[in-house]
């Protein structure tokens, strides 16, 4: 190439370079010009808002809340949003569910605990286009303060809990804003499985769930549960104190395992080692011992088992009971059955709202039981197995899917979903565990269940250190650890029996759910230990 044509060509790739420069000019200086231009326009609208605003002093975000000062206003809560209050003007506090906006009207779903209501902002007299604006750039979850006439509706408005009424806003003030972006939406936390799966929409795993429980306790269903299982623990106690019971606190900190067993926690204590308890049973029997006669307690207990299953925590609540009887240890099971039929009537007759919202999402059959509750002995259990093909022995076990059978065919032959199983064999049994006088194969045992799942285990306890001791050696137990265990005998005791029931799945076999996880507020388990 000579040197004339190089010369040449590097013109031209300079007169290129030179128009892709002049180009770029061009866009940027248009860019530039029409930004300079939107600026103008959202100032002079700005401006414009602020004179033509007449609402601005109906809505916008409070100062923090710092107690600076008292106001005497009375909030009203959604769930007492009646057509009994049409016409009057009200101030409701909620969260914001969702949010709509449609032409010059902003609809929003107002929610409080497992209520709903739905609330109408609409340009006019009282609300300006801004404040209609405003209301429909809310963030969902945000903390609001509303003051609104409460209007009757002619259509029910099925999406919401508070069907007959509807707000009509005049005021909207934020008290707490969330931030935009939410670990998970909960009206997808709510969606019945089989429903979001048919129609391509989301649904929340447990493990999302569980990370984000803070978020996951505001559901309806959430809120349901945990309401419904606060009303377990008050009607166990209000019950067992109606029958003369005294409620104890036990330690939790143990220098030997409650149960003789491996399954515990170790912590550690000063310069040597204790454990967890796994049941109260020591302590509620030593209160046997010293006259309280009846005793119950509320409390966690702590099992070390690595079991990843629907129904094991590696913590939960204790609801436990002991009590001295006077001749036969049947006198504590008709106790502790009546105590939960007391139980299951309250949850039936004061929690309905509780049990239909959780029933919308994970629909189950109402519990059935019976007054006075069924008792089947053990042999009865066997023997009704063996007729549906199971093959076992007479003094095995009950695995979990015979459990589950079990519980159906007594559904079926008795129609109750809450029976005793009584006189387990006493090889599968504790070493305190009482034997038949009858029948030394057998014991003075006893499991309680609930839709096929087993929720209480109790026995009449051996209150003789002499047969305590001889029944421990059977079970190779080191006698030195349970020295005080045995020693809380010597000094005279009275014949008692008990049990333990968990908390947690009494609240989840009541409602016909299945998996504890969803009825323990934070769950522990062998893999989770947050939140």
């Amino acid at each position: 190439m000579t040197k004339e044509n190089v010369q040449g060509a590097g013109e031209e790739e300079q007169q290129a370079q030179s128009k892709k420069a002049l180009k770029k000019q061009q866009k940027e200086a248009e860019k530039a010009a029409k930004k300079a231009e939107k600026q103008a326009k959202l100032a002079a609208e700005q401006q414009e808002t602020d004179e033509d605003d007449f609402a601005k002093d109906r809505y916008g975000i409070c100062p923090m809340v710092q107690s600076q000062q008292k106001l005497d206003r009375a909030l009203v809560r959604v769930q007492d949003l009646t057509p009994e209050k049409a016409e009057q003007q009200i101030w409701v506090r909620a969260r914001i569910h969702t949010s709509r906006a449609k032409g010059k009207q902003c609809f929003l779903v107002l929610r409080h605990q497992q209520f709903t209501v739905q609330a109408l902002l609409a340009v006019g007299e009282r609300a300006s286009k801004q404040m209609v604006k405003f209301a429909a750039n809310l963030t969902k979850e945000s903390i609001i303060d509303v003051e609104a006439v409460v209007k009757k509706v002619e259509q029910k408005i099925e999406s919401c809990s508070q069907q007959d009424v509807e707000l009509h806003v005049e005021r909207i003030f934020v008290i707490s804003q969330s931030e935009a972006r939410l670990p998970l939406q909960l009206e997808d936390a709510v969606r019945p499985e089989g429903e979001g799966d048919e129609e391509g929409r989301a649904t929340v795993n447990q493990d999302t769930r569980l990370d984000n429980r803070v978020i996951d306790l505001r559901t309806t269903t959430s809120q349901a549960i945990f309401r419904l299982q606060s009303g377990v623990c008050q009607l166990f106690r209000d019950t067992l104190i109606n029958k003369g019971f005294v409620e104890i606190q036990t330690p939790k900190i143990i220098s030997a395992a409650s149960e003789g067993g491996a399954n515990v926690f170790t912590v550690s204590y000063f310069k040597t080692s204790a454990y967890l308890a796994q049941s109260p049973q020591l302590y509620k029997q030593m209160c046997i011992c010293a006259d309280f006669d009846k005793v119950f307690c509320v409390g966690p207990v702590f099992r070390a088992e690595d079991s990843n299953t629907h129904r094991h925590l590696t913590e939960f609540v204790g609801l436990d009971i002991e009590m001295a009887f006077n001749y036969h240890y049947h006198e504590v099971i008709d106790s502790i059955t009546d105590t939960m039929v007391q139980i299951f009537k309250g949850l039936r007759d004061r929690f309905q709202t509780e049990i239909q919202t959780v029933n919308k999402q994970y629909p189950s059959e109402p519990f059935k039981f019976l007054e006075p509750t069924l008792r089947l002995e053990y042999k009865e259990a066997v023997a009704m197995l063996k007729a549906a093909g199971v093959e076992m022995g007479d003094e095995e076990d009950l695995s979990t899917p015979n459990e589950k059978l079990l519980g159906r065919l007594v559904k079926e032959k008795y129609d109750t979903d809450f029976y005793v199983l009584d006189k387990y064999p006493l090889a599968v049994r504790p070493f305190y565990t009482m034997p038949d006088p009858n029948n030394p194969k057998y014991s003075n045992s006893y499991d309680m269940f609930m839709r096929g799942e087993e929720i209480l285990s109790g026995a009449q306890r051996i209150h003789d250190a002499q047969l305590l001791t001889e029944r421990a050696m059977h079970h190779s137990i080191d006698l030195e650890k349970i020295k005080a265990y045995i020693d809380s005998f010597r000094y005279g005791a009275p014949p008692h029996a008990g049990g333990g029931i968990g908390l947690e799945r009494v609240t989840m076999l009541y409602l016909g759910l299945h998996n504890v996880r969803q009825t323990s507020m934070f769950p522990r388990d062998p893999k989770r230990l947050t939140p």
